[in-house]
């Protein structure tokens, strides 16, 4: 890649050059679905995105030297509440833990969403852990920034909460460029009584007896509180990207690395996560381990819209990815996953989306004129490699995709190169499974023109294509490198 790697930071504001800090062992973090319900299309923008940056730092760092974490988050008051109500009487028996009773009731959605975003062509993240497996590391992390004077113990209007001090964080704001004085001013609702300051945000929340939690001991002010409680949202990125970007990686990792510990490359997310979600990921991690950066690059997606509107159930244009999928829902028909990939890669990720019906339909009309083939060893073309090291830019990546999509149609034996470019996107089309008989009657007429040709009988071969066109069968005619001969290979189309 001529220039390397480029991204744009968004703690920065500018587009830097993508250094990791130990090239063997590049670190990405991604905040995942919360699984109460089914993924929606909207979900679906930064899986897809964070996917190409996965494939494209594979590629340039090698498979096995990029971690890619991303979340689940199975902590949350309603999916507490739905465990309490369904395994209620096993919790208070005993014959059920809370987390146990909590991946009975998320398990479900948790496999739709995999199996949705397998559709989508998304590879698998290294790691992929659940929020309720990481308490021990939140309430580790609450102690400490306790110890270190960022955090306190107070009792509000439904029991005691360990708060966060944004006060006592200096750059506090740092990545979404808001001062803590301009919150405090223009805040419209009354601090309430138990917070120092109307930022601080909560860390640790106590339950009441008939709502679940997990025990937890905090010392502050040389008292020890028993909370029996649950975490509060951002700790639990700050826990999980802590325990698998360093604390079970760190013995491998360079001179370089160790010297910034508890720090790792890349964190991404939508738009929408910057405040308060990653501003308050960020105070956690920096206070706790008092260190300047908790990420050297944050990237974020642009916000997605459904034909022109703000998607919402009220609006009625609130959809899943598994009815896009699976139902006639969106346009009065189902959509192919790959369809709905390359619809989200046609805008740049910063950019906002329209996601639309029309759309869709020019991502399949651009997908039907692509071939199918195997890359084996051919690697992606320096034009998609490019175009995606310019910080992510897949309208660019698409664009040249298609070039080579057309030179392959012309020349076979340019396939492999087209195959291993949109493989690197993950758009590489798929080709239909067909019967035998199918296959036999089929190669019978592709064999029949060719001989139409040769006896320059020009209308009977126009025919036979014409006929194969009409049954779905899409014709590709080339030459033989080495006789020069005409050649005809054959797809089902999408």
């Amino acid at each position: 890649m001529a220039g390397g790697l480029k991204l744009y930071n968004t703690l920065t504001r500018d587009k830097v050059d993508f250094e990791p800090i130990d090239p063997d062992n590049v670190r990405l973090y991604v905040c995942g679905p919360t699984v109460y319900d089914f993924a929606h299309i909207g979900n679906a923008r930064p899986v897809i995105v964070f996917d190409v940056l996965f494939r494209l730092l594979r590629h340039t760092y090698g498979a096995d030297k990029v971690t890619y974490v991303r979340n689940i988050t199975d902590v949350d008051d309603k999916i507490n509440a739905r465990a309490l109500r369904d395994f209620g009487s096993q919790i208070a028996g005993g014959s059920m833990s809370l987390n146990e009773a909590i991946r009975a009731v998320t398990g479900p959605t948790e496999s739709q969403f995999h199996a949705d975003v397998a559709a989508l062509g998304c590879l698998k993240p290294t790691v992929e852990p659940r929020a309720t497996d990481n308490i021990p590391q939140m309430i580790e992390i609450i102690q400490r920034l306790l110890d270190m004077g960022h955090a306190y113990v107070a009792k509000g209007s439904e029991g005691h909460e360990v708060l966060f001090s944004t006060a006592s964080m200096a750059d506090y704001g740092m990545l979404s460029k808001r001062k803590l004085e301009d919150q405090q001013a223009g805040a419209r609702v009354a601090v309430e009584n138990h917070k120092m300051n109307p930022a601080d945000f909560v860390l640790w929340k106590q339950s009441a007896d008939t709502e679940p939690g997990w025990p937890a001991n905090f010392t502050f002010e040389a008292k020890t509180h028993a909370i029996y409680g649950r975490p509060g949202w951002h700790i639990e990125c700050s826990a999980m990207s802590d325990r698998y970007l360093w604390e079970e990686i760190k013995d491998r990792l360079s001179p370089k690395a160790k010297a910034k510990p508890h720090q790792f490359d890349i964190h991404g997310g939508g738009l929408d996560l910057i405040f308060p979600h990653h501003e308050n990921e960020i105070a956690q991690s920096c206070c706790a381990f008092d260190n300047d950066l908790m990420a050297t690059v944050w990237m974020h997606n642009g916000f997605l819209q459904v034909e022109g509107r703000k998607m919402s159930k009220s609006e009625g244009n609130f959809v899943t990815i598994n009815e896009l999928l699976a139902t006639e829902k969106f346009g009065g028909r189902q959509w192919p996953g790959e369809v709905l990939r390359l619809a989200m890669l046609m805008t740049h990720y910063r950019e906002p989306i329209d996601f639309s019906v029309k759309r869709l339909e020019e991502a399949e009309r651009l997908l039907a004129k692509w071939p199918t083939g195997e890359a084996g060893d051919t690697a992606p073309d320096v034009s998609v490699l490019e175009a995606l090291s310019d910080d992510l830019n897949t309208v660019a990546a698409v664009q040249a995709l298609h070039a080579l999509a057309q030179a392959a149609n012309a020349d076979p034996s340019k396939l492999p190169l087209f195959a291993a470019s949109a493989a690197l996107l993950g758009v590489a089309p798929k080709k239909t499974e067909v019967s035998d008989d199918l296959s036999a009657a089929v190669q019978a007429l592709v064999d029949l023109r060719l001989e139409m040709l040769k006896a320059k009988n020009f209308a009977e071969a126009d025919r036979i294509r014409d006929e194969l066109g009409e049954k779905g069968i899409q014709l590709r005619d080339g030459k033989d490198k080495e006789t020069g001969e005409r050649v005809t290979g054959w797809e089902v189309k999408r």
